[in-house]
């Protein structure tokens, strides 16, 4: 069983200046000589953990984390009502992935994201692909209004009870309508109960989807402290009931433009948050891709998970990033 690598702290790290009012937190781990490597987190809001730094040889890599907008560390944030979610988007993220880039001199680098994460990855790698030398992704999402619809209302074929109690979190007017929008209307309420109790009933039902996984912490979504629960279901709502800005199945469409970029993806079939056929259309589409479904694993992830993940990774570590 491969083991993660040892805790490490940054040896950089600060706010980068968007020029719109916000600044984005950033930090730099490991060998500040080795392959650099961005961690593109999930949520969209789940800000990056100090566990992800623990995915590269630290020998090996320039480890790049940073919240994205509205989360985490970075300011102002989702969290707080007067905060702009208009200057918030997935084009947005894109350019501070590129500004970040740019301000820590890297040519190109790694992208390693999952869940959310890995759709910003493949938005960027698609608009920069010349800035990118590999890609891994794990628990893979394109976030389509498709998928959107699955895991706000289809996955309530499985969980009619949970489903039944999300969908009566919101006025009785909107209840028949897209849950997902009229969740983002309760979260700019001006009332902070209206808006923490539809925080606690969307986190309820995330929590749901993901309780018959083998592997993982209970209520990983409810048990975030308070503010962080807030910045991620605002920030969440925000993007899925937009379609994250981006043109339906758009990612799968332009796969092509990833060609000559080697791609690992890593996929619990046992994931109901984001079921396995989006990232087997993603490897289809993408030939120098390839697909790794771990059986053991649901959205959550398993030790099998992390074992190949780490293989992955360590097996971009000495390649060099021509093209």
């Amino acid at each position: 069983m491969a083991q993660q690598h040892p805790p490490i702290e940054p040896y950089d790290y600060g706010m980068l200046d968007t020029g719109d009012g916000n600044l984005v937190y950033w930090e730099v781990c490991g060998n500040p000589e080795g392959k650099p490597a961005l961690v593109v987190h999930g949520g969209p809001g789940s800000g990056c953990s100090a566990g992800s730094r623990r995915t590269f040889d630290p020998e090996r890599y320039r480890i790049v984390l940073f919240d994205q907008r509205g989360c985490g560390r970075s300011t102002p944030h989702a969290s707080e009502p007067a905060t702009d979610m208009s200057r918030n988007t997935t084009w947005h993220l894109i350019e501070d992935m590129e500004r970040l880039r740019e301000h820590l001199g890297i040519d190109s680098w790694l992208l390693f994201g999952g869940s959310w994460g890995s759709t910003l990855s493949l938005a960027y790698a698609q608009q920069h692909p010349d800035r990118v030398s590999e890609v891994v992704l794990i628990a893979v999402t394109t976030t389509r209004r498709s998928e959107i619809d699955w895991l706000y209302r289809g996955a309530g074929l499985l969980f009619p009870e949970e489903w039944e109690r999300f969908r009566a979190g919101l006025p009785e007017q909107d209840r028949g309508g897209n849950l997902v929008a009229a969740y983002a209307r309760l979260m700019e309420h001006p009332d902070a109960a209206v808006r923490a109790k539809a925080a606690d009933d969307w986190c309820a039902w995330e929590d749901a989807v993901v309780s018959m996984e083998p592997n993982g912490r209970p209520a990983p979504y409810g048990n975030r402290p308070a503010r962080d629960r807030l910045a991620l279901v605002r920030i969440v709502t925000h993007y899925f009931a937009n379609g994250a800005w981006l043109e339906e199945g758009a990612l799968l469409r332009d796969a092509g433009r990833l060609s000559g970029i080697p791609g690992v993806l890593i996929h619990g079939r046992l994931d109901l948050s984001c079921p396995l056929d989006t990232a087997w259309q993603l490897a289809r589409a993408w030939p120098d891709a390839r697909l790794l479904v771990i059986d053991d694993s649901g959205h959550r992830g398993s030790d099998t998970m992390r074992d190949r993940l780490l293989d992955a990774v360590d097996g971009f570590a000495d390649r060099s990033a021509a093209r």
